[in-house]
């Protein structure tokens, strides 16, 4: 069975404002406001492999990631997990439970070391009763996760494993120095936790993607060498 370990930063912790000043959702706030929220939140410290929040629990803040990556998962008793997305710098999780005060529908896990601020539920609310832009943000964000979950849904029903992986590695590509580019690709396995798949079948596909010359993969990346030919077959 899987574990995580979990590790609670004290909340004596404080946090440094000009860190907020680089954050999206803070963008529109004054030198005034951005104390105060600094005043509100805490700076936390998560190593690889440890749980953020965790599904069916008390959501108890608004988590901010500085710096690292973490995936947002749903796991059973017996330890086997499904990923729903893959997150990093700048993003946030847990406005849902703030919103709606229910339990956690997912659990959030620390893909590698990562830099974190945690805003508590009363200074979220706070912040969106006070600032519209931020009110936005929040509701742009779930709108995003939302058509990202209508899309995972409509890959799982009507596309075969191989243009599930297809599909993953183009949205996961970004346009670096002329080239498409996924910098830091998953592990098969995560990869077949995204998609609902066996990690022999993902390793099959990858292995005919490049025999294909539709990618190339290095070390951690994955050069994408036809895109047009990935999003064709990446789609229903």
């Amino acid at each position: 069975m899987r574990r995580t370990v979990t590790i609670r930063m004290p909340a004596s912790v404080s946090l440094n404002p000009q860190i907020l000043k680089s954050v999206p959702l803070f963008s529109s706030f004054s030198d005034e406001q951005i104390a105060t929220v600094a005043s509100w939140g805490q700076h936390r410290s998560y190593p690889r492999g440890s749980a953020i929040l965790r599904a069916g629990e008390e959501t108890d803040g608004l988590y901010i990631i500085l710096s690292g990556r973490v995936k947002v998962l749903i796991p059973d008793d017996e330890g086997h997990e499904v990923i729903l997305s893959v997150m990093g710098a700048q993003e946030f999780v847990g406005e849902m439970g703030l919103l709606d005060g229910l339990p956690s529908s997912a659990t959030v896990e620390a893909l590698e070391p990562c830099e974190i601020v945690r805003l508590p539920r009363t200074a979220f609310l706070s912040c969106l009763q006070g600032n519209s832009e931020v009110a936005m943000l929040v509701l742009r964000n779930l709108v995003k996760r939302l058509r990202e979950a209508d899309r995972k849904i409509e890959s799982l029903a009507l596309i075969d494993v191989y243009g599930r992986v297809a599909r993953l590695i183009i949205d996961m590509a970004e346009h670096i120095d002329g080239q498409w580019v996924v910098p830091k690709a998953p592990p098969k396995q995560e990869i077949a936790r995204m998609i609902g798949a066996s990690r022999e079948m993902v390793s099959r596909v990858v292995k005919d993607l490049q025999e294909k010359h539709l990618i190339r993969a290095e070390k951690r990346k994955i050069f994408v060498l036809d895109r047009d030919s990935m999003a064709h077959r990446g789609s229903a």
